[in-house]
């Protein structure tokens, strides 16, 4: 195949098969067939970000699942974020997530600083 810039979405469904049949082939990924594979994937990605944008979840809501993830309750966080009401308003939207806060999250729940500050 020939690479070259995805510039609809017929050149991009010709992408993805083509890339379909190169993992069914087991590409190594060291080889001239590999490399191709590589740049042909960075090509569905741009058109991909650029055509089908994945919306930056809602702070609070990114929160409230990290913890559901880690089997937190709204007690776990009264030591580090503030008091019980404290925590209970900044889940529920009544307090403003602040950059401190921001930050600890990012620590502590892993969740990425543009989701934390968006």
């Amino acid at each position: 195949m020939r690479l070259k810039p995805i510039k609809n979405k017929k050149d991009y469904e010709i992408y993805l098969e083509w890339v379909e049949k190169q993992f069914d082939k087991k590409v190594k990924l060291n080889t001239a067939d590999g490399e191709d594979l590589q740049i042909a994937l960075l090509l569905i990605k741009q058109y991909e970000d650029k055509h089908y944008p994945v919306p930056v979840p809602d702070p609070i809501e990114a929160i409230k699942i990290k913890m559901n993830e880690r089997g937190l309750k709204n007690k776990d966080l009264v030591g580090k974020v503030g008091t019980k009401g404290y925590v209970s308003a900044l889940l529920n939207k009544r307090k403003p997530l602040t950059l401190e806060l921001a930050k600890l999250f990012h620590r502590e729940l892993g969740i990425p600083a543009d989701v934390l500050l968006s």
